[in-house]
């Protein structure tokens, strides 16, 4: 058993842990996340413009009366979260070379708005078509991105730049230096769109549309699921590593089912993140809360009935390290076991509930912290069903977990006797 562990942790885990640091991988998922707080925010007024409520209730037709105004709030922030995400790209790849973050960040905005152009509408004169800032526009904002701060980094390298006396203010030099890089990228970008007149966005879907439909099979949700929990049995971040790769489709799939809702039309995809985080990673990855579940209700040791005590507040909101690194799970070849099995099973009900109609798919982002029924409830625009179906995954967590806890927790009872007969 060792042999196969450091095995694995040299050709497998290792590696996938380097990679998820890569430079660009991890400017995609910082520029991702420093956009969940206007995802989350904009996602409140999809739930206030559609209510958790009966259609004949006052609040619903209330919302029903002032949607287009309940909606400009999510329109500015959610349906056009790709312009905040290339900005945090562009600012995360520049900080990793050690370029000017804000410069990158401006340019990769600047030039992903060159993919799009303007439009001329009579008697409202030029405007910017606001579909391609959402979702839809995220595989060419990350594209854009990187060739945008690669430049800069290129004209830096190769000292193509004005450099300005040392008397200069600072913030003054450097708009002056990063002038040669955005003349360059913006003129690229201006030939391509204007000139040239390619749509970037209708090439970039017939590339990606494979991977994009690929994610919302049940290989998709499986092959990530599985991924996650394995990278977590040996220490290492899963969500990092599997979500600098997935994240992106991920939130293609939350964009496209808010807009969906918004616009009146059926939900397209069962398998945005919050699908993961509601219905399957139940208390953390692993769906851990039912470990915590089977310790109160079975633990004999009195280190498992310690860690019961201590982490089952956590483990409701969803914060498991305290398990995972505790009991531990990392390297328990006995917990190990559940911990993969467990999402396993639950991601496979909850991925056959939602497609047959069973639950309605989630499109609301809101804060992961939140107990999984609250949050199911929330994130699938108040359906009840949702809760219903975490509360059968938390039970079935628990009877996979059982057996295995109390295999593992029958060792910790001989090795507490041990200790108390060698003291």
């Amino acid at each position: 058993m060792d042999k196969f562990v450091a095995f694995l942790e040299k050709n497998l885990s290792t590696p996938m842990a380097k990679l998820s640091e890569q430079k660009h991988l991890r400017a995609i998922r910082d520029g991702v996340v420093s956009a969940l707080p206007f995802i989350i925010f904009g996602s409140i007024f999809l739930i206030i413009a559609f209510p958790p409520v009966s259609a004949d209730s006052a609040i619903a037709a209330w919302s029903t009366k002032h949607i287009a105004e309940i909606l400009i709030p999510y329109r500015l922030t959610m349906y056009i979260m790709t312009l905040y995400i290339t900005f945090g790209i562009g600012y995360s790849l520049s900080q990793s070379y050690k370029l000017d973050p804000l410069s990158g960040g401006l340019l990769s905005t600047a030039a992903f708005l060159f993919t799009i152009g303007v439009q001329m509408v009579k008697d409202v004169g030029f405007v910017l078509p606001m579909a391609n800032l959402g979702g839809h526009g995220l595989f060419v904002a990350m594209i854009v991105a990187i060739f945008s701060v690669e430049s800069m980094r290129f004209f830096k390298q190769k000292k193509i730049m004005i450099k300005m006396p040392s008397s200069v203010p600072t913030s003054v030099a450097r708009s002056f230096e990063a002038l040669l890089p955005v003349t360059f990228v913006l003129t690229v970008m201006t030939l391509i769109t204007v000139v040239f007149g390619v749509d970037t966005h209708t090439i970039v879907d017939k590339l990606v549309a494979p991977l994009v439909k690929a994610g919302d099979t049940y290989i998709g949700v499986i092959i990530p699921v599985f991924l996650i929990t394995f990278f977590w049995s040996f220490g290492i971040h899963g969500v990092s590593v599997v979500g600098a790769v997935a994240r992106p489709v991920w939130e293609v799939y939350l964009a496209n089912n808010s807009a969906a809702v918004a616009a009146g039309k059926t939900i397209p995809h069962i398998a945005p993140e919050t699908f993961f985080q509601w219905f399957i990673w139940i208390g953390g990855a692993g769906a851990t809360l039912g470990l915590v579940i089977a310790m109160l209700l079975t633990a004999k040791s009195q280190y498992s009935k310690a860690m019961a005590r201590t982490t089952i507040v956590p483990s409701l909101f969803n914060i498991n390290e305290p398990v995972i690194f505790g009991m531990p799970i990392v390297l328990n070849p006995v917990l190990i076991i559940p911990f993969i099995i467990t999402p396993l099973v639950g991601g496979t009900i909850a991925y056959i509930a939602t497609s047959i109609g069973m639950v309605n798919p989630t499109y609301v982002m809101v804060p992961w912290t939140l107990p999984a029924p609250i949050g199911a409830y929330l994130a699938t625009g108040g359906d009840w069903r949702a809760v219903v179906l975490v509360l059968v995954n938390i039970a079935i967590s628990v009877i996979i977990y059982l057996p295995f806890f109390k295999m593992y927790d029958k060792k910790l009872v001989a090795q507490e006797v041990q200790d108390q007969k060698a003291a």
